[in-house]
């Protein structure tokens, strides 16, 4: 089935349309993006303007019409362009409105002469430019590193990027092989192409939005509160994963108790019990390593799985810890309490989590009989005491 080209433009006008009501619908379920959610249900308005005004810019003088559809097209663009890098919580509004400015003065000067050869070609240039700077974008992205709809989106603007170019640079070689009645081709190919990126653009920016939250709210649930270390629930989740990964390598566990943690809290208030928690998982996380996985068990519990380590540097770590956490609660502003940690270690070459943990709280409890603020060693068929 044919389809001519003004059912076509009605066609993209009404999916942009569609789009940008579902992105303002969305900014209620998703605060946190709401300005990046508007700023591309904006981009969609503008490009609503632009097929508008397209449509009846024979009703204009040609160089203004087409100069004005033009630059309202590449508002858009680049609104899409700052909705995401905005999700990175960058801005370029500046050099938006420079490169706006540029565009606008060579229709000007050169569009009024050859409006033509502007309108099929040249015009084509910055959107391309725009759609391959956002695809950029995207793939330096911190923030959506990692999501399964960033592939997506980078291949739609890349896409898109790539189709321009071809009408800039492709397009006029046809022109001279086929003479004018291919611009009716291309026309029509460009809005088939147009109104899928219509669909295809905003859903797959919706597909990031929506995945990012999912994986925050991901991260919060795996993420104690208080101290921002892995939950019980994460650790044993992510721990059995790396034993599993390192099959072979030497592994080694530390238990982790805050001694007379009670009492802290009964003489100095739960506040600042809450405070020597939060300086115990600082401290941890400076000593234990870069690939340690350190977790929050409850209340003053802790731990560390310490992969591809021995159980001398283990032993090192530890100490390190218990140490670097006395001297910091004793000098910490606000708070001079003399806090310490007694220390169980399990190191071996069972990748057992369960028993591994079992013989860590078994020398936990030895360190806490031998005086507190200490470490102490596993044997190798150690289980845990009766409290």
């Amino acid at each position: 089935m044919q389809i001519d080209l003004q059912t076509l433009w009605y066609l993209t006008i009404g999916t942009l349309l569609v789009s940008a009501s579902l992105l303002l619908w969305e900014r209620q379920a998703h605060l946190c993006r709401a300005r990046v959610l508007g700023v591309m249900a904006a981009a969609l308005f503008a490009f609503v303007l632009g097929c508008a005004l397209a449509m009846n810019r024979s009703q204009i003088q040609v160089a203004l019409g087409m100069g004005a559809t033009n630059i309202l097209m590449m508002l858009g663009y680049l609104l899409v362009l700052n909705a995401i890098a905005g999700l990175d919580g960058h801005r370029y509004v500046w050099s938006s409105a420079g490169a706006l400015g540029i565009l606008a003065l060579a229709w000007a000067i050169a569009g009024t002469h050859f409006p033509a050869a502007f309108w099929n070609h040249v015009s084509s240039v910055p959107i391309a430019l725009t759609c391959g700077l956002t695809a950029w974008i995207l793939l330096r992205s911190r923030t959506v590193q990692g999501l399964r709809s960033r592939p997506i989106a980078v291949a739609i603007s890349t896409v898109h990027a790539v189709f321009y170019l071809g009408r800039a640079f492709i397009a006029p070689i046809l022109l001279q092989q086929y003479g004018p009645d291919i611009l009716s081709t291309i026309g029509k190919a460009t809005m088939y192409e147009a109104v899928l990126y219509s669909v295809a653009m905003p859903m797959s920016f919706l597909m990031i939005v929506r995945e990012e939250e999912k994986q925050h709210l991901l991260r919060l649930s795996q993420t104690d509160h208080l101290t921002g270390l892995a939950n019980r629930h994460a650790f044993f989740e992510e721990a059995a994963r790396i034993m599993r990964e390192r099959q072979g390598h030497p592994v080694s566990l530390l238990a982790f108790d805050l001694d007379h943690f009670k009492a802290i809290n009964d003489r100095h208030g739960h506040p600042a019990g809450d405070q020597i928690l939060k300086l115990f998982a600082e401290t941890a996380r400076e000593e234990a390593g870069p690939d340690a996985l350190l977790v929050r068990l409850g209340g003053e519990e802790f731990a560390a799985l310490l992969p591809r380590c021995d159980h001398h540097q283990a032993l090192s770590r530890g100490s390190a810890i218990a140490s670097r956490f006395a001297e910091a609660a004793a000098q910490a502003e606000g708070l001079k309490i003399q806090a310490t940690v007694s220390v169980g270690l399990a190191a071996t070459n069972c990748h057992d989590l369960a028993e591994m943990l079992a013989s860590a709280d078994g020398a936990l409890y030895q360190a806490k009989a031998h005086g507190r603020n200490r470490v102490e060693t596993a044997s190798p068929n150690v289980m845990p005491a009766a409290a």
